[in-house]
């Protein structure tokens, strides 16, 4: 289900504010190698005032925590994120500035939580690290290199080191 906020009081001769405070109905970001959790959500604070014309303002904030997995060992990490726009937008189909607009406005009904997918879009980490020193996976046997070693051979050596590569076996054995 889609939240949806009526334009039409801020757009009438009024041009009456709307103040809203939202709930955060999304359970998960859906991105290719997601969808993602979101495990903590306040509540989305949105303002919506008239411009000119069929233009608008809209204003909102909220915050967020996403599980998204480390890029190098794979463990989920716990992601705050604190969401905060400010768009302009021309209500009316026809006028939209851009496709964006186009998308999570829809007659003079605005989709809050299209919205909300886009900022999140915008601010969603392009690098996630469980910690700064990951070590990250084994490119052998997938072991997480940070819980603990393993046994396999660096196939990335330059085999002309393999003499030397023996040597060191040698002294492991003694």
């Amino acid at each position: 289900m889609n939240m949806l906020l009526n334009l039409s009081d801020v757009l009438s001769e009024q041009h009456k504010p709307i103040d809203a405070v939202l709930p955060l109905e999304m359970e998960a970001m859906k991105l290719p190698g997601g969808p993602f959790p979101l495990v903590e959500k306040s509540s989305v604070q949105i303002h919506i005032e008239h411009v000119k014309g069929k233009e608008i303002s809209v204003s909102g904030s909220c915050s967020l925590t996403a599980v998204i997995p480390c890029d190098r060992c794979l463990s989920p990490v716990k992601v705050p994120m604190e969401i905060s726009f400010e768009r302009h937008a021309v209500v009316g189909g026809e006028t939209a500035e851009t496709d964006e607009e186009s998308d999570y406005i829809d007659g003079y009904h605005l989709d809050v939580d299209k919205l909300l997918y886009y900022e999140i879009l915008i601010g969603w980490p392009t690098k996630t690290l469980c910690r700064e020193d990951c070590k990250g996976l084994c490119s052998v046997c997938g072991q997480n290199l940070n819980e603990g070693t393993c046994d396999c051979e660096d196939p990335g050596l330059d085999p002309r080191m393999s003499v030397i590569r023996d040597l060191f076996k040698n002294f492991k054995e003694v």
